[in-house]
């Protein structure tokens, strides 16, 4: 069966509702609260606020706590996907093996300025969206591209990543990726020269979500 990892942006006004269907998906607060709401229109959690996130698989709702809301939803659709209810940033294929054992991990990685990634790749493919300041992406062989602010990239795992941030400020980016289960409350991250595992990194992360899913 084919699968996509697809990022989407939501805007609601205060006290519109948004349902979801189930599947693993997470949820990231950009601006504003958020409240999940169960099918029974219970409450699905405590309220969740900006810059942090939250896993659903069972069919939800997100509704506004006080204010207007804009958040990012990364999702693991099947093809065709169904509508996505909002603005689709980006969409990628996946390929997941339906014998093995998946999950679904979402971070934030902050960059102090002059901070870099050096060439890595990971375990496995995921989503990228520019948060905050500048930073310029290497894939492979292709030029370095420079993100801004609601930019969005794939990376697979496979080609060797460079990522460089601005000199002049902090950058930080909001990732998520599919991930060997076995993987769970570990790093996947593979340096191209083993030495800079041990060097200092000028980078930060923030876990939000480190979750088996059956897709």
């Amino acid at each position: 069966m084919a699968w996509s990892l697809r990022l989407v942006e939501h805007r609601l006004e205060v006290g519109a509702l948004r349902s979801f269907p189930r599947g693993p998906r997470v949820i990231f607060v950009r601006a504003g609260t958020i409240r999940l709401i169960t099918p029974g229109g219970g409450e699905g959690g405590p309220p969740v606020g900006q810059d942090a996130a939250v896993f659903a698989a069972g069919a939800c709702g997100v509704q506004s706590n006080r204010d207007a809301l804009t958040f990012l939803v990364f999702e693991l659709v099947r093809q065709p996907p169904p509508p996505a209810g909002g603005r689709t940033l980006l969409e990628h294929p996946m390929a997941l093996d339906p014998k093995a054992a998946w999950l679904m991990r979402c971070d934030r990685v902050d960059f102090a300025p002059g901070g870099a990634a050096p060439r890595h790749g990971h375990r496995g493919g995921g989503l990228r969206c520019l948060l905050r300041g500048a930073l310029t992406v290497t894939v492979g062989d292709a030029p370095g591209r420079l993100m801004r602010p609601g930019d969005c990239w794939f990376e697979s795992g496979r080609e060797p990543v460079l990522a460089q941030a601005s000199t002049t400020e902090e950058a930080s980016f909001v990732r998520c990726a599919i991930l060997p289960a076995e993987l769970r409350g570990r790093t996947s991250i593979l340096y191209v020269d083993p030495a800079e595992a041990t060097r200092g990194r000028p980078r930060t992360y923030t876990v939000f979500v480190d979750e088996p899913i059956t897709p």
